[in-house]
């Protein structure tokens, strides 16, 4: 195999893969050739990035992550970047029986080949698939073994932030936004290599690490204490930081990409157009990582939205928008955003969509412009807990009669169906706030059928297992046993059940306790979980986030098989309660937020207090702002999308149809 830094051509492996794939399920993933897609010259390029979605294809493709890093990397003329994802296990045995090694869906290439693979991690449970792709591409499981000749294996994602479980298998960890993170690592791999590659690979990670952006997790120590908690995290060399920065893009209209969105081949989970129209939440739900660890809200312009949704429908030809953030209804302008849209591309078959919505935020003038492009489906809300009180405890301020009075005017204006989120096992849960939901779901029925004069009212309760995640202030938080959200659920259905002439209008779709107590294992672990991710994955384990795939069982046998001996196990990492003073394994990973006042949000959920949302509230001091340099970035503008030249009007499309009025 060529060093990654040698101008030497690559060659598809394309010729030995296409045989294998009539017999396999869904070949067309694996082919590539996709609308947009773009396939470069190898010798053209100077530096090279292979960028993967550790899921299949049908997941991984329409991911907006890895999406915006391709187009960005690929702009730069002396740049390359493909993208790879998991292979199902009917390929992986194919591949493994011919010799085919792990490659990208766009130019065929090896991934050994490449100078980076960047890997987005958006859940701990893509950890299997990670170690599947470097074994077949022949780069060694643990970054101590891999030499020159192997690629810098860089991690990103929400599950960067606490990378410590993958420690031994990444050669660095970026923590936030990637646009401008991979153009200074692009930087310093170009400027190292136009040297001669002094140093080697100790070389370039140390000038990665130096930045204070890139965690080199072999460049630090850890030390245990006798009862197995960490006494401390330290450099072990000089040049490198102690504590590493999380990276935030400020001035989202500086970055809109993507500009021409992939147009899968083959089917996948979200078959539309997305434009992220801002980043970062202040709700500050005490359970979501997202909304603490992407502050602080930076909101897309009105006018960049425009152009960014205008660009992307031409170059796509889909015929849904899908308007994503943490929380869409909450941009400041977002009824003129949507009436703008909707005016623009009324009559063209053009519909608009945004994630769930808070039960605060939603208004039916919102719904009936995200309808009136035709398609009227059901409304998604989020309460998350039960009861009252647990909404308290996690933060989520909305009231049952709240939830009523919004579902009854959709209800009377049309809607039939509604989809509430909930949690099950969350902090100072007891069976009753979960035999709440049942009720809730009733009266949502029973108040859909008295607006709307009719029976047909459906209200579909969706329930994940909580799992504590870093950087939040339920960091601390012992985790539920399955066995318990498993029990909880049971009555949970019975309740929905006890009344028929209401329950048969309710669906119920849940996940056991099972798997949210792996995730939870993976979410806050440390380096000593290495041992158990690698045994897993050498019996068997894989795309361990699919429930028709993941074994319970191995993982705890793995557990049992390999962490006795470090003093610590399964309940350890998971169902064990943290002390304030307790140095947490992602502790010298900064995230802005002071560990403080997590500390002390921590305290006010137990003591059912609400924290309000800082965007419209004086500053709560949770650090963010000063930490970072950064500060909340919203309208309104006072200015309104013109659709000066309506598409659905059958005048040409300028490039002037989305104009900001002052």
């Amino acid at each position: 195999m060529p060093l990654p830094w040698t101008t030497v051509t690559v060659e598809s492996v394309f010729p030995m893969l296409e045989p294998l794939l009539p017999r396999v399920s869904k070949p067309v993933q694996y082919v590539g050739g996709e609308l947009n897609a773009t396939v470069k010259d190898w010798e053209s390029a100077t530096v090279r990035w292979a960028l993967m979605y550790p899921d299949a294809y049908e997941v991984g493709v329409p991911n907006q992550g890895v999406m915006i890093l391709y187009e960005i990397l690929n702009e730069l003329p002396d740049v390359l970047a493909e993208r790879t994802y998991a292979v199902w296990p009917d390929l992986e045995a194919l591949m493994r029986e011919h010799g085919v090694p792990q490659f990208t869906v766009d130019g065929h290439r090896p991934l050994g080949a490449f100078d980076l693979m960047g890997i987005s991690f958006a859940t701990e449970l893509g950890y299997t698939n990670m170690l599947t792709a470097l074994d077949l591409a022949g780069i060694p499981l643990h970054s101590e073994d891999r030499t020159d000749e192997h690629p810098i294996v860089v991690s990103g994602g929400h599950a960067a932030f606490n990378p410590e479980p993958i420690a031994d298998f990444v050669d660095c960890a970026v923590l936030g936004d990637g646009e401008e993170a991979v153009l200074e690592i692009t930087d310093i791999v170009r400027a190292w290599k136009a040297e001669g590659c002094p140093g080697g690979r100790d070389e370039v990670l140390t000038r990665l690490a130096e930045t204070g952006g890139v965690y080199v997790p072999r460049f630090y120590d850890v030390e245990y204490l006798p009862d197995g908690r960490i006494q401390r995290v330290v450099p072990n060399r000089e040049r490198v930081p102690y504590r590493v920065f999380k990276r935030t893009t400020m001035d989202l209209d500086a970055w809109p990409y993507p500009k021409q969105p992939l147009v899968p081949l083959a089917e996948s989970v979200h078959e539309r157009m997305s434009v992220e129209i801002f980043r970062g939440c202040t709700r500050g739900c005490r359970f979501c990582q997202a909304g603490m660890i992407t502050r602080p809200v930076r909101e897309r312009s009105i006018e960049g939205i425009g152009a960014m949704v205008q660009r992307g429908l031409e170059a796509t030809g889909f015929e849904e928008v899908g308007l994503l953030s943490l929380s869409s209804a909450d941009h400041s302008e977002i009824a003129e955003i949507t009436k703008g849209l909707a005016d623009r591309y009324e009559g063209t078959n053009t519909g608009l969509s945004l994630p769930s919505t808070r039960v605060d935020a939603f208004n039916v003038d919102l719904a009936n412009e995200l309808s009136r492009g035709g398609r009227r489906s059901g409304l998604t809300f989020a309460p998350e807990g039960g009861s009252e009180r647990l909404r308290r405890v996690i933060n989520k301020m909305v009231s049952e009669e709240d939830l009523i009075r919004t579902v009854s005017t959709a209800f009377a204006n049309g809607w039939r169906q509604v989809k509430l989120y909930f949690m099950c096992g969350l902090p100072t849960e007891t069976d009753e706030d979960v035999l709440q939901i049942a009720e809730m779901a009733k009266n949502v029925i029973r108040a859909g059928r008295e607006v709307s004069g009719r029976k047909d009212i459906r209200c579909t309760i969706s329930i994940g297992g909580f799992v504590p995640k870093p950087h939040t202030p339920f960091q601390w938080a012992s985790q539920c046993d399955p066995d318990t959200v498993d029990s909880r659920l049971a009555k949970l259905r019975s309740a929905i059940n006890s009344d028929r002439s209401l329950g048969r209008n309710i669906g119920m779709r849940y996940h056991d306790g099972k798997p949210s107590l792996i995730e939870g294992l993976l979410s806050r672990g440390d380096r000593r979980i290495g041992r158990v991710i690698e045994r897993v994955w050498r019996e068997g384990g894989r795309f361990d986030g699919w429930s028709e795939h993941f074994s319970y069982q191995r993982w705890v046998g793995a557990a049992e098989a390999e962490l006795p001996e470090l003093g610590v196990d399964l309940a350890w990492f998971t169902t064990r309660e943290r002390e304030e003073l307790e140095v947490l394994p992602w502790d010298h990973l900064d995230s802005g937020l002071d560990k403080e006042w997590l500390w002390a949000d921590w305290r006010d959920a137990l003591d059912e207090r609400e924290q309000d949302d800082c965007r419209w509230t004086p500053c709560f001091d949770c650090g963010v702002c000063p930490a970072m340099g950064t500060d909340i970035e919203v309208g309104p503008t006072g200015r309104t999308l013109l659709p000066l030249t309506p598409v659905g009007g059958g005048s040409p499309v300028r490039d002037t149809a989305l104009l900001a009025k002052p």
